[in-house]
């Protein structure tokens, strides 16, 4: 039955494979349940109806990704979305966090009216290869500087391995932290990376998941013996998992379906379903772009087959993720993490889904897994996409410079989208100017190019 659903022979790839696939993946991205309802109670939601809502609106869209393209990727609420959601547009421009989820909420209605269409099909095709290249490369540079910060091996700050430079990037006073929670959380980095490392160099079966769980364990053996104390005030806690409240889940009631269509035809409306269209659209590409390119799995022309079922999937999940009481959902660069562990179907989303929706009854188990250990994943995972820069013509500054230019601006502005976007203003530039146009380039680049033009002058 898995084999006729999931085409797994043809893919190169078994059932134990696509499984481990899945477990890493999830491994990879369950901090989304901790740090999303964290974000969006800020914006005066219900932390524990959000923690059933992003786990539900996950299980829904790596479910649909499976199904509706059979590929390995996995969706949850995305990471700046959900800040955008309560820093910018509740708190900064006074909205409620209603009136918040209905502008996700059409911005879903939108996006599958565009993925029906083909139009975000037609603009995924029209990025040139050498580009869709340079977004493999800039989203492991991505990928690896989140990891980095997750340990916070590098802060906010840029500082490495230093107390104070934790302080400073978080704002506490002095002697809120130590060697005992900050100090000893980015040597266990330190230390999972390294052994992730081992493991990747030995060709050992579940490396990645393997290098995750050793960290989680090994911090557990700090906390027993006294080098790690949790620091809840400083955002240092148990790496035990908490049953004292037994196993059940938080009542969504008090987001669910609470839309707001009262200020829909304000211009600060417009202004904010734009702004969530925009960066979703342009971080699901690029998302999409760069794990495929890694997987394999586009082309000879540089298309992905079935692309329209995944980008109808993340649509879907957008707009049921709004009814639900979050913020948007979109495909996950941490994929990439099951990618390189060998997934290459619906399978490993399957299995995915399948371990959001157990979250929802073993949410203690999941929510104690710290950010120190899935970040050395999120490093390794970074040195695999970037070896994909080997691919690129760099005697040709005509392509290259554009690359260059689309890889170095995802980390420094910690965006996917403004790396794409970049990265198409200064390759339509340099193709105009070019003398020797091997290759004609589309109208939909042209438009592309202006449209984010006027996206710096307007947003």
């Amino acid at each position: 039955m898995l084999e006729k659903l999931f085409k797994l022979k043809e893919h190169n790839t078994d059932v134990k494979t696509e499984v481990l696939a899945g477990i890493t993946i999830f491994m990879t991205m369950a901090y989304i349940l901790a740090v999303n309802p964290s974000i969006l109670a800020d914006a005066g939601m219900d932390r524990g109806a959000v923690f059933t809502a992003t786990a539900i609106a996950s299980f829904i869209g790596t479910l649909l990704m499976a199904l509706f393209a059979n590929y390995p990727f996995a969706l949850a609420p995305g990471m700046g979305l959900n800040a955008y959601f309560a820093y910018t547009v509740v708190i900064g421009m006074g909205y409620s966090w209603e009136i918040a989820l209905t502008a996700v909420f059409v911005e879903g209605i939108i996006f599958i009216l565009l993925s029906l269409t083909n139009i975000r099909t037609a603009i995924f095709n029209a990025i040139p290869m050498t580009l869709k290249t340079a977004v493999s490369v800039g989203i492991g540079l991505y990928i690896a500087i989140i990891g980095l910060k997750n340990a916070n091996i590098v802060t906010g700050s840029l500082s490495l391995f230093t107390i104070d430079g934790y302080i400073a990037a978080k704002g506490l006073e002095a002697g809120a932290v130590g060697m005992h929670d900050v100090g000893i959380t980015v040597l266990l980095a330190i230390i999972g990376t390294i052994i992730t490392a081992v493991l990747v160099a030995r060709n050992v079966k579940g490396n990645i998941l393997l290098g995750i769980l050793i960290t989680w364990i090994l911090g557990i053996i700090c906390q027993f013996a006294g080098l790690y104390v949790p620091n809840a005030s400083a955002g240092f806690y148990s790496l035990l998992p908490d049953f004292s409240a037994g196993i059940s889940i938080p009542s969504i009631a008090p987001v669910f379906c609470k839309l707001d269509f009262s200020n829909v035809l304000s211009v600060d409306f417009v202004v904010v379903v734009f702004a969530f269209l925009f960066v979703d659209l342009f971080d699901t590409i690029g998302t999409l772009i760069g794990v495929s390119s890694k997987a394999g799995l586009l082309d000879k022309d540089g298309k992905l087959p079935r692309i329209k079922g995944a980008l109808l999937a993340d649509a879907v999940a957008t707009t049921a993720g709004a009814v639900l009481g979050t913020s948007t959902t979109t495909t996950y660069i941490e994929s990439a993490s099951g990618v390189t562990e060998g997934g290459r179907t619906g399978l490993t989303a399957l299995v995915t889904a399948i371990l959001f929706a157990v979250a929802l009854l073993l949410s203690p188990i999941f929510l104690a897994i710290p950010s120190f250990a899935t970040a050395p994943a999120l490093i390794i995972v970074g040195f695999y996409m970037v070896t994909n820069i080997a691919n690129i013509d760099f005697n040709n500054a005509f392509e290259a410079i554009p690359a260059y230019i689309c890889m170095i601006a995802m980390p420094f502005f910690s965006s996917i989208s403004e790396g794409i976007s970049m990265g198409i203003i200064s390759y339509t530039v340099l193709y105009i100017i070019n003398p020797d146009k091997k290759s004609k380039l589309g109208i939909l680049m042209y438009i592309l190019s202006i449209l984010f033009i006027i996206k710096y002058f307007v947003l």
